[in-house]
């Protein structure tokens, strides 16, 4: 399947060198706005083709494309792909409101193609080593699922700069760039609650550098945290009443082990590298485009768990006063 890229960032590195390693995947065109960025991101990467204009991108060969430009910019690139009949991953988060989900969701069937959103927690083997997981630490009473990490670009924020991840233009900020990793394992491990309450700490920009949410359920809470502000040193942890699953990467279900009541351990995974962990993605979106019939059951989890995903972040904004200067796209 030859594929192409929207967006030059060490996010669309990592896919690609991810896709490498499973060879289902060949990259043949890179865009970017910027033709001699992106000639020199084609030719690190191997690709024949730079393109400038979306339109032209749309009209070429290529059988797919991953999309990783700013949040902003998710749903219009995606509909101009697949009404050209290309298959599109799209980085998260894939819409900034349910009702693009929806709209584009439709659009993807209606002209027979696949679309879906690059996460890594879905396409992750170790999701299942968790979820199996569970069912040896008895009852589960609460969980706190942290993803906190100080981010890059806030050396350049404090200087007087307006990195994209902290312009609320970009349809950005912590929620939706790390807080969606805590969304995702909340909802598929324990399913929609019952309740949402949220807050947030804003950045003199608007956008929120780090808040929580509070997923209630009728027999447990489960706590998220998150933040680009400040560094993590701890664990995700779930707890049951017969010992207590750690997580050091919430995002990569990495170094996850059990520690039981009575103090013994199990180890369940180590670490992974993040070209890996791409790769799962990459393979993942191949054989959902090339074996339909074989991954639909896995192809409805993955639409129905994104969907779920967005409105459980749509309520988070709206708890926690977090607003964009974004206008959704809608149906012609």
């Amino acid at each position: 399947m030859k594929y192409a890229v929207i967006g030059t960032s060490w996010i669309t590195q990592s896919f690609i060198d991810g896709a490498k390693i499973h060879g289902k995947m060949i990259l043949d065109a890179v865009y970017s706005r910027d033709e001699k960025r992106g000639g020199e991101f084609a030719l690190k990467n191997g690709a024949s083709r730079v393109f400038t204009d979306l339109d032209a991108l749309a009209s070429s060969s290529v059988d797919a494309v991953y999309i990783a430009s700013p949040n902003a910019f998710h749903a219009r690139q995606t509909e101009k792909m697949l009404k050209a009949g290309k298959h599109v991953l799209c980085e998260k988060p894939v819409t900034v409101t349910p009702a693009e989900l929806e709209y584009l969701m439709d659009l993807a069937d209606r002209n027979g193609v696949i679309y879906a959103e690059a996460i890594m927690y879905m396409f992750n083997p170790a999701r299942d080593i968790l979820r199996n997981a569970l069912g040896e630490i008895g009852k589960i009473t609460s969980a706190n699922l942290d993803f906190s990490q100080l981010s890059s670009k806030y050396p350049a924020y404090k200087r007087g700069e307006l990195p994209n991840i902290f312009n609320p233009s970009m349809a950005a900020g912590c929620l939706e760039d790390l807080g969606i990793y805590c969304v995702y394992p909340a909802l598929d491990l324990f399913g929609e609650p019952e309740n949402i309450k949220a807050s947030a700490a804003f950045l003199e920009s608007g956008a929120d550098g780090s808040g929580n949410a509070s997923f209630e359920y009728g027999d447990k809470t489960v706590t998220l945290t998150y933040s680009k502000l400040g560094q993590s040193r701890s664990y995700s942890q779930i707890f049951g009443d017969e010992g207590t699953i750690l997580l050091e990467s919430v995002s990569k279900l990495t170094d996850m082990k059990i520690v039981f009541n009575d103090g013994s351990e199990k180890a369940l995974i180590g670490d992974v590298p993040k070209e890996q962990l791409m790769g799962f993605e990459a393979d993942g979106f191949s054989k959902l485009v090339s074996s339909p019939g074989e991954t639909k059951e896995f192809y409805s989890l993955l639409r129905k768990t994104a969907l779920a995903t967005s409105k459980a972040m749509e309520k988070i904004r709206s708890e926690a006063g977090i607003k964009f200067d974004y206008t959704p796209i809608t149906e012609e």
